[in-house]
């Protein structure tokens, strides 16, 4: 087992979309009132979606004294049974319709990829974890996955 850690930054687009989305909703405020009201809105809108992209893209990724850590949620990799880490069509299953329920997810829209883990003995009715990562092998590496799938095995329909 290895050691790996990634952040799962914002990208910049988001920002950039951020900016004009501000400006239309801020702007909404010039037709109901007018004097500090619009500026006063406008800067609350900044610093709420700054807010919200800053917590979102501080999302970390770690494997490391045998345990990995998703976010705020930990799996000591003992429980961890098969690992795969998976292309962008078979995460988007997994993310979608071939989803379970009971599963334990870690995902970023903006990252693609991800890494499948299944539980060894589900205790709690977890079955899996599916973690975004923009590095699936790597991090698959880091758990102690040693070969390329052929495919992702998929709940049943």
């Amino acid at each position: 087992m290895g050691s790996y850690r990634e952040r799962l930054l914002v990208p910049v687009s988001y920002w950039l979309l951020a900016v004009p989305s501000i400006a239309f909703l801020g702007s909404e405020a010039w037709f109901i009132a007018g004097g500090i009201v619009p500026p006063l809105t406008l800067a609350i809108l900044a610093v709420i979606a700054a807010i919200f992209l800053i917590n979102w893209g501080n999302a970390t990724v770690e494997v490391a004294g045998g345990v990995l850590r998703a976010g705020r949620d930990t799996l000591p990799l003992s429980e961890a049974g098969e690992i795969l880490p998976l292309d962008e069509k078979q995460a988007a299953l997994l993310r979608g319709p071939r989803a379970d329920p009971a599963a334990h997810l870690f995902l970023r829209p903006y990252v693609k990829r991800a890494v499948y883990i299944a539980i060894a003995e589900p205790s709690d009715g977890v079955p899996y974890w599916l973690v975004s990562t923009r590095h699936p092998d790597r991090l698959g590496a880091a758990m102690g996955h040693t070969r390329e799938p052929k495919r992702a095995p998929l709940p049943a329909d």
